[in-house]
């Protein structure tokens, strides 16, 4: 079984490139898989904490200018450049309001694991997306309904218990697991976590695909229209939010890019209205497809820059 989770910790872009596919091709897999979506967002936060480093995380809560200009792009300042860029290239109400909302929500915690196996900055992208997260809930109504118009309808005292619920609980438990095992016991044994995050993604991924294969059949066009787009809008928003901090050197730039692009759409599932479009919720499901695609293909390209700055590095 270690052996098993090594192997898909070290090719991981790899397995969740093929695996994205598998809730697409069984969709009854995906239908028994939904009830995991949060499950497995909650087990993702733990095994994120109990793989990264605290002390790194605890060197950007040393730095709250940075911190806080990384917040407002993206709760903020993407969210308007989104909307901007539509208003120059009219879209579909649907496809417009679903764009604005992702670039509007919180990286998505999964991430983290993506950087730290892309060789990028993992305790910026997991101290960043969790404070995102638990923000989320003060600036995605008051963007959406600027922007969209839109009454998102979710109590914000209500939606920030939730988010906190996961947060502070992944906290807890990882920190007792860390003073019970030791860190050294985990330090040992980051193949197997980075085994293990893989997994839950997979997990996700499947089961957020729940409802999309019939929804292909019966609307191609509209599919191939929502995945072009999700595949044009996420290596956007990470190439924008790359070259917006390349103060921070190619590291911590294309990690400020990874999670510029890679939104917690899901999250937003939760707030929407009842009467929210349908294919605003497909948007948010076929947008799935870069964020775990996309590391696989870029994963030379990553290679490559982050082997140029090695030498400066040290």
């Amino acid at each position: 079984m270690t052996r098993l989770l090594a192997f898909l910790g070290g090719h991981g872009p790899k397995v969740l490139f093929l695996g994205v596919f598998l809730g697409l091709a069984l969709p009854d897999l995906a239908a028994v898989a939904r009830p995991l979506v949060g499950p497995a967002v909650a087990l993702l936060t733990l095994l994120t904490l109990l793989r990264v480093e605290w002390s790194q995380m605890a060197a950007y809560l040393r730095r709250p200018r940075l911190a806080l200009l990384l917040l407002a792009w993206l709760l903020l300042v993407s969210p308007v450049l989104m909307w901007a860029a539509l208003a120059l290239l009219p879209a579909p109400a649907a496809l417009e309001t679903a764009l604005v909302l992702m670039a509007a929500a919180p990286p998505i915690l999964g991430v983290t694991a993506v950087a730290m196996l892309l060789g990028l900055d993992g305790a910026l992208a997991l101290v960043i997306g969790l404070v995102a997260m638990l923000l989320a809930p003060l600036t995605v109504p008051p963007m959406s309904l600027w922007l969209l118009g839109l009454d998102l309808q979710v109590s914000v005292p209500v939606f920030m218990l939730r988010l906190a619920a996961v947060v502070v609980g992944a906290f807890a438990f990882a920190l007792l697991l860390r003073r019970w095992l030791g860190v050294a016991w985990f330090r040992a044994r980051a193949s197997a976590l980075d085994g293990l995050v893989v997994l839950t993604m997979l997990v996700f991924a499947v089961a957020i695909m729940d409802g999309v294969t019939q929804t292909a059949f019966a609307r191609p066009g509209v599919v191939a229209l929502y995945i072009l787009v999700a595949f044009v809008a996420n290596p956007l928003l990470q190439l924008v939010g790359t070259l917006a901090f390349w103060w921070l050197g190619p590291r911590g730039a294309l990690s400020v890019g990874l999670i510029s692009g890679n939104c917690n759409m899901g999250l937003l599932l939760a707030a929407l209205p009842p009467r929210a479009e349908y294919d605003v919720v497909l948007f948010f499901a076929l947008a799935q497809l870069p964020m775990y695609m996309l590391p696989f293909l870029l994963t030379p390209l990553y290679r490559r820059l982050l082997r140029a700055v090695a030498p400066s590095a040290d």
